[in-house]
């Protein structure tokens, strides 16, 4: 049995309705958790509500760094209510994005900044309430938003543990999000033909140090390139990578697992 770490059950891409027939499918190809991620203030309730009706779903809160310019600057008001939720397994998805342009109105220094100061207030959250964090960041070129990001974490990482989400770099950037304490977590990149960096990383990565997602609806891992990904497909990745570590998926299964339920802090 796996767990889709990062997946995002109340995207609009996914209706309502089909909810119960995706986490079916998920549990049908042996992925028995999910955990659900918010990104703004109008998909948090979504999110929770989700969880609160699935017993194997668990939810994460938190303001995306896409979302910054259009979330009030004292969100930690709509946050704070939900943090002693049981189904409430982390603070996320938070993090930096240097990928997309400012918005109209916004330069991208001032843009930027206002996404540094949200993830730092993410992780104060996080350390008041015991959780941990989910961490996004995504360049154009280089690696100036996980520089940043990892800067700020250092400052935290006595008191919270981050995870970096979907995680594209080489083992070089990953050494240092284990050097600092954190974790890294793999999408179905790992399963396209020419993510040779991941794949290292893959390989290379210790065990223990990290989870499996699908970031669904994005990221469907091959055969399903193209196609609207789901929880189910956490499966393909989970096979791709214990091929490209040369472990069963009962021993690769059984790491991963323990990582979820520490970081998520789950019974």
């Amino acid at each position: 049995m796996i767990t889709d770490s990062h997946c995002h059950l109340g995207s609009q891409r996914f209706s309502p309705e089909e909810i119960p027939d995706i986490i079916s499918r998920a549990t049908e190809n042996g992925v028995h958790r999910m955990i659900t991620l918010a990104t703004n203030e109008s998909d948090l309730a979504i999110n929770l509500q989700i969880a609160h009706d699935h017993p194997g779903v668990s939810a994460c809160i938190g303001i995306h760094p896409c979302d910054v310019h259009e979330t009030r600057d004292e969100f930690e008001s709509f946050l704070a209510p939900h943090l002693a939720n049981p189904k409430v397994a982390a603070i996320g998805e938070t993090g930096l994005d240097y990928f997309h342009p400012a918005p109209d109105g916004w330069t991208n220094e001032d843009y930027h900044a206002r996404q540094r100061d949200f993830l730092r207030r993410h992780f104060e959250i996080a350390k008041t309430a015991g959780l941990n964090i989910v961490i996004h960041t995504r360049d154009k070129s280089g690696s100036a938003s996980f520089d940043d990001s990892l800067k700020i974490y250092a400052d935290y990482s006595d008191h919270v543990r981050a995870v970096f989400h979907c995680f594209p770099g080489p083992p070089e950037l990953a050494s240092r999000v284990f050097a600092t304490g954190g974790l890294i977590s793999f999408t179905g990149i790992a399963t396209f033909k020419n993510a040779h960096a991941v794949v290292d990383t893959v390989k290379a990565a210790p065990s223990g140090s990290f989870m499996l997602e699908t970031d669904s609806p994005y990221l469907s891992p091959t055969p399903y390139r193209g196609k609207r990904c789901e929880p189910a497909f956490t499966k393909n990745t989970a096979e791709a990578i214990a091929y490209q570590r040369c472990v069963s998926i009962e021993e690769l299964s059984s790491e991963t697992e323990d990582v979820v339920e520490n970081f998520f802090r789950l019974s």
